[in-house]
């Protein structure tokens, strides 16, 4: 399998001099973190250990990023972010980025190339909506001011400080909208709300031992190692009840 273009030692003689800049593992964290307010240096430390970026080298042994290879951060973050993909599916992912192949996880029109993963694609996989007010989430949602106060009682949506909502937010009133076609009204929808806390209770049980240490390098192993958790979870839920409704289907 070939190698990432930001883990080659040289840089491609027809990039532009954008490619040519090297990045100090402080600059990263200015360049990324206004998009990733949670990223860290024992974060990128944490991604490098798990092969997903492999920056170059000084002679005196400090880190030196690429434009490619801060680009490739930023996919994989958005990946992590918004697809609660967990890394070794990232892994596989950028992998099969690396051999100019297409992973089918990525949309059809994405414009993927073995060489580099551009702002446009990131945008395109995230599919992310900035936070919006009560009045936006009313207006993307279609949903009426009575919807969104049982929703918000029943813990379904909540805002943040600021009063803002988020994407998990939009996604969820739309789903109950359509769920209301079919006769289930918001108070129908609490025992999924304690089927999602008891599921946190899971992970938060699992990663107690974990947790407990303070340092940089552990919550961020706690915090990729719970929506590692959260994923699996999910496929397995969603086996559970995909194979019920098969078998409805066979009745």
């Amino acid at each position: 399998m070939s190698a990432s273009p930001a883990r080659q030692p040289k840089p491609d003689k027809s990039a532009g001099p954008a490619d040519t800049h090297v990045f100090t593992i402080s600059e990263v964290l200015r360049e990324l973190q206004h998009e990733f307010p949670d990223l860290s240096a024992s974060k990128l430390r944490f991604l490098e250990e798990r092969d997903l970026v492999e920056p170059a080298r000084t002679a005196s042994g400090y880190r030196k990023y690429s434009a490619g290879d801060v680009e490739r951060l930023r996919f994989i973050l958005a990946l992590q972010r918004d697809r609660y993909m967990p890394l070794d599916v990232i892994k596989q992912t950028m992998d099969a980025i690396d051999a100019g192949e297409k992973p089918e996880a990525l949309p059809e029109s994405a414009p993927v190339g073995p060489r580099e993963v551009t702002g446009e694609l990131a945008a395109q996989i995230t599919g992310r909506t900035r936070p919006m007010s009560r009045k936006e989430l009313r207006a993307l949602s279609g949903a009426t001011r009575g919807m969104l106060d049982t929703l918000e009682k029943f813990r379904i949506i909540s805002a943040d400080a600021q009063g803002n909502y988020s994407h998990h937010d939009l996604k969820a009133v739309k789903a109950v909208r359509v769920l209301a076609r079919y006769g289930l009204e918001p108070k129908h929808l609490v025992s999924l709300r304690r089927s999602a806390d008891a599921e946190l209770d899971l992970i938060a049980r699992a990663m107690a031992p974990h947790a407990a240490r303070k340092d940089a390098a552990a919550r961020a192993r706690v915090a990729e190692s719970s929506k590692e958790m959260l994923q699996c979870l999910k496929d397995l839920r969603a086996s559970i009840m995909d194979s019920a409704v098969e078998q409805i289907d066979k009745r």
